[in-house]
């Protein structure tokens, strides 16, 4: 929401404190592995284990509130209109 508030609307935030659950402990109770990283130098070895696992594996990376995450679609655009990165917008 707040990339989008940046992005599209001139920065004109309006505050939304999400408060997500821990979803390592989610995927447990299905059975599934995973892990949680917040330090960016930590994000290879974690991909490569994420990636070298044989089973299904939850990977979740915590982002800083001002990074915005690419690729993504638009509000009101299609699939095939997707920005990979914010040059392309």
């Amino acid at each position: 929401m707040r990339q989008w508030q940046e992005l599209f609307h001139e920065k004109r935030y309006s505050f939304t404190d999400i408060q997500s659950p821990d979803f390592v402990q989610v995927a447990k109770g299905y059975g599934i592995k995973g892990n949680s990283i917040k330090i960016r130098e930590e994000l290879k070895g974690a991909l490569e284990e994420m990636l070298s696992h044989p089973k299904s594996y939850l990977l979740e990376v915590a982002v800083r509130m001002e990074d915005n995450v690419f690729p993504m679609v638009p509000q009101g655009k299609g699939v095939s209109e997707i920005v990979l990165c914010k040059e392309d917008m």
